[in-house]
């Protein structure tokens, strides 16, 4: 079968195994060599893509248990995000972190240790998980946490799917009194002021900013940052009925029933749109205001297939994180290289982050630029150069959105890789378990 990201680029075939229960899993593993799990694809390149064979993974999907006492929730690997959401909101229930889309599964979210808009306060979701199950090369399954296994409980946090399949995982859930966020928008003229007013809001729950990256000169960096906290009950309740302390869950508006052209997005679509979300957020900006919780953490999940915007030939995503020592320079330096290219991007996105937990998590204490780019011939030499300044700036790629980047890149920005390849050596993981992320990067 020919599979694919959500980037859509690359596209590889692989052998595929549609896995129901754990014992599938485990069966499927102990026939393949070269195998790797696949949640619901929303990882960006080829870290979902299996070197030999791929085991897709949703059917293991049911909530198990959840104690209002511990907050701990336990469910299968395949359970998606936003079943969790529409399930525990309403019972004044949120998860501890989430990425940018809700249609991921609990396994993916270990796997990429996902980071969201509270990272610099509350750390990724690895932090959060108490522990989960894995299936070793050999079919035996392994109960991995904090005082079991411990080795391998940190190397399969961010370790995308490499040290084995995550068949169960239990992790804590936090309490909220309403589904709003009590969001303010803040307007930052320049990069400058866009990273010290993500510094200011270091206390904040959540906070994340939206980047103009075709902006230029002293306009440069230009950004809209959306600093928010879970809405109490009586701030609910002065401006809306009590039934609507929780909301529910808002569904995709649009859709896009095909490929975009691939003239469609070009300097000139994207300045203009650019231009006109700048605008729309100096307008709202001020007083803070409730927002349902889907929009604001969730912004392209109300566009369904949006990954058609960048046509056919797909998109890569460029996610680095630089040490906040020198992001100022670092961050400045590759908005300039992106302007004068003229390759613009409508969702560029600026995130203040913390250490990282697993052995190969994307996270350190900087900044966390992203830029989503059509798949085009000479947007590859650029990206090369933006690495060259990541990499000697000490910084490092996400794994779960790289299509591309280098060996060279990747082993310069993962210190911890030795211990990691250790660990998979020891335990078997690396004569039973590969992508084709793995086997480019050198795994």
């Amino acid at each position: 079968m020919i599979l694919e990201g959500w980037g859509r680029y690359p596209r590889l075939v692989s052998e595929v195994f549609d896995c129901r229960t754990s014992a599938d899993a485990a069966e499927a593993v102990a026939k393949r060599h070269g195998v790797i799990a696949r949640g619901n694809g929303r990882s960006y390149g080829d870290a979902a893509l299996g070197d030999v064979a791929t085991l897709i993974c949703r059917g293991i999907g049911r909530m198990k248990r959840f104690d209002p006492q511990t907050l701990l929730l336990t469910v299968e690997a395949g359970v998606m995000l936003s079943d969790i959401l529409d399930a525990f909101i309403p019972r004044g229930y949120f998860p501890p972190v989430v990425p940018g889309t809700k249609f991921v599964t609990v396994g993916g979210m270990i796997a990429s240790d996902v980071h969201g808009k509270n990272h610099h306060r509350d750390g990724g979701f690895g932090a959060h998980v108490a522990s989960f199950k894995l299936i070793m090369g050999d079919g035996e399954v392994l109960n991995c946490s904090r005082n079991e296994n411990v080795d391998l409980f940190f190397a399969t946090i961010g370790g995308m799917g490499l040290t084995g399949v995550i068949t169960e995982a239990s992790f804590y859930m936090k309490p909220i009194e309403t589904g709003w966020i009590n969001q303010k928008t803040i307007v930052a003229d320049d990069l400058e002021e866009a990273l010290a007013a993500l510094q200011a809001a270091d206390e904040s729950s959540y906070s994340v900013a939206w980047i103009d990256c075709l902006a230029r000169g002293a306009s440069l960096g230009r950004s809209l940052i959306f600093v928010g906290e879970h809405a109490k009950r009586e701030q609910v309740v002065a401006h809306k009925a009590e039934r609507e302390l929780f909301p529910s869950p808002t569904r995709p508006r649009l859709s896009l029933p095909m490929d975009l052209p691939a003239w469609a997005l070009n300097r000139t679509s994207v300045s203009a749109f650019n231009g006109a979300y700048f605008r729309a957020g100096v307008r709202k900006s001020g007083a803070p205001s409730l927002v349902h919780w889907n929009p604001y953490f969730f912004p392209l999940d109300g566009i369904h297939q949006w990954n058609r915007l960048y046509g056919r030939s797909g998109f890569l995503q460029h996610q680095c994180v630089v040490p906040d020592t020198n992001a100022l320079a670092v961050l400045g330096e590759i908005l300039q290289r992106f302007a004068a290219s003229g390759k613009g991007s409508f969702l560029a996105v600026l995130k203040k982050l913390g250490p990282g937990t697993g052995l190969l998590s994307f996270p350190m204490a900087g900044y966390t630029l992203a830029l989503d780019l059509p798949v085009t011939e000479d947007v590859f030499p650029l990206l090369e150069e933006i690495d060259k300044v990541v990499v000697d700036a000490g910084g490092r790629l996400y794994l779960a959105k790289d299509a591309r980047q280098s060996r060279l890149t990747f082993e310069a920005g993962y210190p911890q890789l030795a211990a990691f390849r250790d660990i998979r050596r020891a335990t078997g993981g690396d004569a039973h378990f590969a992508s084709r992320l793995a086997t480019r990067l050198g795994i």
